[in-house]
């Protein structure tokens, strides 16, 4: 364990550090970390919790800008558990259920990183009878995975009720990964809940989102990142 007091005086007056003290303190006490791995840790860091939120949030508003109905729900909800102005706090959060199913469903049809890789640590055959070798480099699609049929049947349909609790526990664990899954999975995948429950608070007590781009013509490019091809456009007003 880093020993954090003992290096306050150097890297930071403040009881808890920032991330980059952390390590640097790390370092600073023989961890198996240089500097470059300092910066691989930012960057990972400011792109994961960057890049993924505000592409999230660009397909979210989309979708609220399409669907009205969806939309008008997840206001109510938010003006019944915070009211018109109080900014939320934690406790508030928890309850905005509704709101949380739909950005799930958002991140089904929309995951933020389309496809992740793993390395098999051991040899295995899978259920269709493919001989997988150790050390085999392996692709898993996400954004497939997330519409197929089989497992979400009418899979393009934007349906908030997939995640309800009864519904969740019918499927496999891994059916639903738009923050990976295992000991690899993101940490930073309860913040982002929270961030977009947040936005959404923040936006649509305010304005009222409506439709320019159809979500059924959005067009994608190949990128680590899933992203249009061209701005996603929606019309903001404020909210009468």
């Amino acid at each position: 364990m880093v020993n954090v007091s003992s290096h306050l005086s150097t890297y930071s007056k403040k009881k808890r550090l920032a991330m980059l003290d952390l390590l640097l303190v790390a370092k600073n006490e023989g961890f198996d970390i240089d500097h470059e791995g300092i910066r691989e840790e930012l960057d990972l860091f400011m792109f994961a919790g960057h890049d993924t939120i505000s592409m999230a949030i660009s397909f979210l508003f989309l979708i609220l800008a399409n669907l009205q109905d969806i939309q008008d729900s997840i206001v109510d909800e938010i003006l019944s558990v915070l009211g018109p102005e109080k900014p939320p706090s934690y406790k508030d959060l928890q309850h905005l259920k509704y709101t949380e199913r739909c950005i799930k469903q958002t991140l089904r049809l929309f995951p933020s990183v389309p496809s992740i890789f793993r390395i098999a640590s051991e040899t295995f055959t899978t259920k269709t009878g493919y001989l997988i070798p150790k050390g085999t480099l392996m692709e898993i699609h996400i954004f497939d995975s997330h519409r197929n049929e089989n497992i979400y049947p009418d899979p393009l349909k934007f349906d908030p009720d997939r995640f309800l609790p009864e519904n969740v526990k019918r499927r496999h664990p891994f059916a639903y990964i738009p923050f990976s899954a295992d000991p690899r999975n993101c940490i930073g995948q309860r913040f982002a809940l929270l961030e977009l429950k947040c936005i959404l608070c923040g936006i649509l007590r305010k304005f009222k989102l409506e439709k320019v781009d159809d979500i059924n013509e959005v067009e994608f490019r190949l990128d680590v990142m899933l992203r249009p091809k061209k701005n996603i456009k929606v019309r903001i007003l404020p909210r009468v």
